[in-house]
Formats: structure tokens, sequence, C-alpha cells
């Protein structure tokens, strides 16, 4: 009996063994399936930048001071005749159902040489500290090239390995034949503002004699090239020269003051989004400041402007006094900056009237601020608009209207606060489309900037081979189309 007993408990403690390394075995096993429960895009992202200055360090840490590009240009060029473009895309017409509207866009990028390119980032790098360097109105020299710097990040991303890279909307190819899109890496901004005037326009015209001598560039006159342009003055002395390009631009002044008539349209070209001067505030600053917003009516920057910029001392005189409302000199440097910030993130709309120019990168300061931009500039174009309904993230009033006696004030305070938190809550979703970073995001203005490129490519291909076959002279009376002004319209607000 006792023996019994002694064999019964020995396969109870071999069960509770047994019991034990089975549960501990689950534990492990469930342990190992924890992992799976994080979301696959928070694991081993590159780290993002937003700063041109910290992007723009990085980018020259990691790269040679005279890199030697992976591209054939100097190999490849001669070969690009028409067979072997006609080979390329009856193959690609063939192959793929979507072409020649598919994505990703195929993008070919010129190895210019580096006193075109890496110099000028270097001579910026080495010199952006001098806050003494201001043009004529005032303005500093260095935060204006920030504010122009869409060439850096649009190059910075289209020359990065692929495996860094997020976008699915383009792909940089090494063969031109292949090529939907040419994009010029010159930095036209940099060398205006930071080079003597001399020397500036004699690197332009040597940039102008590199780009127009290309092959690609003959063939289809420049229509399939890409042309960073984004500063009014950029490239200014020699631009009549390349104006069957894509320009990208802050805007499209129609006034005659910084384009000449033809130069510039929306069915060519594309307007793309200043680089914001403030600090970007997301979701959860959002969140903190929206209910905390006690101004009504915000502005900070120059009161006195040139051209369509002569109508801010007369809103001055118009609001002055307002109750809610803050008019306020602007001044450059980081205290600025932070009053400027400050000023938004209390506010709850946004004053956006032109300046020199229709645009100005306050627009896009106030939008990564959540402050609703109320916008007093009847020539201003925007960018993306293809894409982006700006009616539902901002106030669109026309000059007459602003500057009747009272107008505005009231209309701004009749505005139902359901409306406001929809724009709010638009304006939380919008804002990324704005966020210039290294390595560019999806849906930043980066991808934007391709997914409007697509547009463009058949209308580009057309006119190419259309020119391609016109016999010369054979078409020598003026057929151009007359367009009429971009005259804005106070627009009602809508839900």
């Amino acid at each position: 009996m006792a023996g019994k007993q002694q064999i019964s408990r020995s396969k109870s403690r071999i069960i509770l063994v047994a019991l034990s390394l089975i549960g501990f075995s689950l534990l492990i096993f469930l342990s190992s399936l924890s992992p799976l429960r994080t979301p696959t895009t928070n694991l081993h992202l590159p780290t993002s930048h937003t700063s041109f200055v910290s992007s723009l360090e990085q980018f020259l840490t990691k790269t040679p001071s005279s890199p030697s590009l992976p591209d054939d240009t100097s190999t490849d060029v001669n070969k690009l005749d028409d067979a072997t473009v006609f080979n390329s895309e009856t193959y690609r017409l063939n192959s793929d159902p979507y072409y020649p509207l598919s994505l990703p866009l195929r993008v070919y990028v010129y190895n210019m040489p580096s006193k075109f390119t890496y110099d000028l980032l270097w001579l910026f790098r080495n010199t952006y500290r001098d806050t003494s360097n201001l043009t004529s109105n005032g303005s500093p020299v260095h935060r204006l090239i920030e504010q122009h710097s869409i060439d850096y990040w649009l190059w910075a991303d289209l020359i990065a390995p692929e495996s860094e890279r997020l976008l699915k909307t383009v792909v940089r190819v090494h063969r031109q034949e292949d090529a939907d899109l040419f994009y010029i890496p010159f930095f036209t901004t940099i060398s205006f503002f930071l080079l003597e005037k001399q020397q500036c326009k004699a690197l332009y015209r040597e940039a102008l004699k590199w780009i127009t001598d290309q092959p690609a560039w003959k063939r289809s006159g420049g229509r399939d090239h890409i042309m960073p342009v984004h500063h009014p003055w950029s490239f200014k002395s020699v631009r009549r020269y390349v104006k069957k390009a894509i320009w990208l631009l802050p805007d499209m002044d129609s006034t005659g003051n910084w384009y000449k008539p033809g130069q510039v349209y929306l069915e060519k070209d594309l307007i793309l989004p200043y680089v914001a001067n403030v600090d970007f505030c997301d979701a959860r600053c959002l969140s903190e400041i929206n209910p905390k917003r006690s101004t009504l009516l915000f502005f900070r920057g120059r009161l006195k402007r040139n051209a369509g910029g002569k109508i801010r001392s007369k809103l001055v005189d118009q609001l002055s006094g307002s109750d809610g409302v803050i008019i306020e000199e602007g001044t450059s440097g980081e205290g600025g900056k932070e009053a400027a910030q400050n000023g938004m993130r209390k506010s709850i709309f946004c004053l956006n009237p032109a300046g020199d120019t229709p645009s100005s990168a306050r627009l896009f300061d106030a939008i990564v601020s959540g402050c609703i931009p109320v916008i007093v500039s009847d020539e201003l174009e925007l960018p993306f608009e293809g894409i982006l309904d700006y009616r539902k993230i901002a106030l669109f009033v026309s000059s007459n209207d602003a500057l009747k006696s009272g107008w505005l004030f009231k209309y701004l305070r009749d505005i139902r606060p359901a409306h406001i938190k929809d724009m709010q809550q638009n304006l939380a979703k919008y804002s990324r489309h704005f966020l210039f970073s290294s390595p560019a995001q999806p849906l930043g203005p980066e991808d934007l900037v391709w997914k409007m490129m697509a547009g463009k490519v058949v209308n580009i291909k057309l006119h190419t081979r259309r020119s391609q076959r016109v016999v010369e002279g054979s078409r020598n009376v003026c057929t151009c189309d007359c367009r009429p002004g971009n005259i804005t319209n106070t627009v009602p607000t809508i839900s």
C-alpha cells in the first residue's frame, strides 16, 4: 500500500513538472508573438529631418566634397537617338497598360559639374551663420535661401540610395532613353544670393550652355526638363532661353514685375510651397493649443511692400485697434521667428496679404501652425491645387471686400465656431503636405510634386513630337491663347 502511494506521488510530481514546462513554453511562444502587434511603420525607419540646415549638414557629411555620382551622362548621351527612344517607348507602351499615365515617373538626374551643385551647397553651409548678409530690404539672405530650398529637397531625395527612399511615385533612371522627365540640379537661388553679381551672371551663362548642349534638351527643346527657379530672381538674366522647360515656381505673378508675358503658365509649370519659417505643430501640439487660441486675427511682417503688397498698409489702417486683432512689424532672426510662431499658435485666423509677389512663406507658416489663413491676394496661385482643396483650410477674400470699412473684421467675427473647428481639423490633416523632409515622406510636398508632374507628361510628349515633325516656318502666325487674369473673389465659407 505504501509503495502504491509513493508511485502516485512520483506521477503527480512528473505531471506538475510537465505542466510547468508547458506553461513556460506557452509564455515564451506568446511573448514571441507580441512584436507582431507593433505596427511595421514604426520599425527601422530612418531619422527624418525637416530642418534644411540639419538635413544639409548630414547630407554633406556623407558626401565627399567633389563626388562622382553613378551616372552615365558622359557615355550615354551620344546614344540618345530617335531609334533608341522609339524602342524604349514602344516597349513601355506594349508592356505597361497604363503608360504614359503610370507611376512611378522615371526621372533622369543630370550629373552636372560640382560648381553648379555641391560647391554651392558647401558655400551655403560655410556661411549660413553670417547673419549680417542682408538683402536691400533687410531680409536675411540665408533665411531666404532656406525658404526657397525646394531644389535641395527634391534633388536629395532623387539621388538618395533606393534603400533609403520612401516615395513610390518617382524613380531615378540612369539611361536617358528610359526617362519621362529630366531634372536639372542647379542651385540658382544660392548662386544669386551668395555670389558677386558678375560672378553669378557668369555662372548662369555657363549653366545655360551646359544645359542647352545636352542632346536630350535639343531633342525636346527643353519641354521635358525640370528647372528649379523658385525665387523670382533665380536665373533671371538668362531664363528667357529656357522658357519651354518646366519651371518650379513660388507663384505666377501676372503683373509682369517678375516674369515676362508667356514665360510662365499653369499648363507648363508647377507651383511649389515655400519652406516654412516656423516649427511644425503636430497633432499633439494642436490638441493642446487649439482650445486656447484667444486672438481673432494675427499678422506679423513687413507692413510696407511694393507692387501688389501695397495693400498691406491699407489693411493696417482698416484693422488697427480692432478688438482681438494683432498686427506687428516683422523683425529678422530667431527673435522674429519665435514672435511669429507664438502669435500664430495663439490665433484663430492669420492674415496673408500679398507682398512684393502674390505669395509669401507666411501662408505656409500659418498652415503648419494650425492658424486658418485669411488670403487677400488677388493674383495668387497655390501649390498642388489639382490635388488639394484650399477652401477647406483657408478663407479667400477679394481686395475690394477687404478694404471696405469694417468689412473684414465683421466677416471673421460672424464665422460659426463649428465651421472654425472643421477648418482646424482639416488643417491638421493638410499640414503634412507642406512639410519638406529627408527622407521625403509619402504625401509630403516632394511626393505631391511627382503626382502633379504625372499629369503633364502626355501633354509634354504631344508638344515634343509635334515640334519634331512640324515644318520649320510653316506656323508663322501667332496662335497664342488669351488667358484671363486670376482675380480672386471672396469665397463663401463651406463645410
